[in-house]
């Protein structure tokens, strides 16, 4: 996590007022993160910053398109996202967590790193079923479309004898 230190804002010299930042997003910036839902995309996040005396206010707009595995084919596909969160730091005595957007801050502190903020925001875009777009305007079918010749040969002998015997009765 070392080399993310492209997505540090400096806000020790920031003045109370509205900043804006860009960042870019690539295939890089997931390798850093282990067992990763997504390994491959590319975007934006341009981060509006507002600063007063006691908060920070972070309006993230991040727009890109990850590389996902279609649940039915296999086939690898780019799945567009668009995400707008509102992150909020408060300035207190110990850093801790309040909720998943509120976070506390030490009033010294020197710099924000929104990589792993980046990353949970877009991980949380992957949809539970992943279709290829080809397959959006389907509807549902338990049909399969991929299946290996091994669970066809074995489907195919697994036919009891027993059965075989019943039907040459017919």
């Amino acid at each position: 996590m070392k080399d993310l230190k492209a997505f540090k804002i400096e806000i020790f010299g920031l003045s109370n007022s509205t900043h804006d930042f860009n960042f870019t997003f690539d295939d890089e910036f997931f390798s850093h993160f282990e067992n990763s839902l997504v390994s491959k995309g590319k975007g934006t996040c341009d981060v509006v910053l507002t600063k007063t005396d006691s908060m920070i206010t972070l309006n993230l707009t991040i727009e890109g398109a990850i590389e996902l595995e279609c649940d039915r084919s296999l086939e690898l596909f780019d799945f567009p996202i668009s995400v707008n969160k509102e992150v909020i730091y408060k300035y207190g005595d110990e850093e801790k967590e309040l909720s998943e957007d509120v976070f506390v801050i030490l009033k010294g502190e020197q710099e924000i790193n929104i990589s792993t903020f980046l990353y949970e925001s877009i991980s949380l875009e992957v949809p539970m079923k992943k279709l290829h777009p080809k397959f959006q305007n389907e509807p549902d079918s338990d049909e399969m479309i991929y299946v290996s010749e091994t669970e066809v040969e074995s489907q195919e002998e697994s036919t009891d004898p027993r059965w075989e015997a019943l039907k040459k009765l017919k």
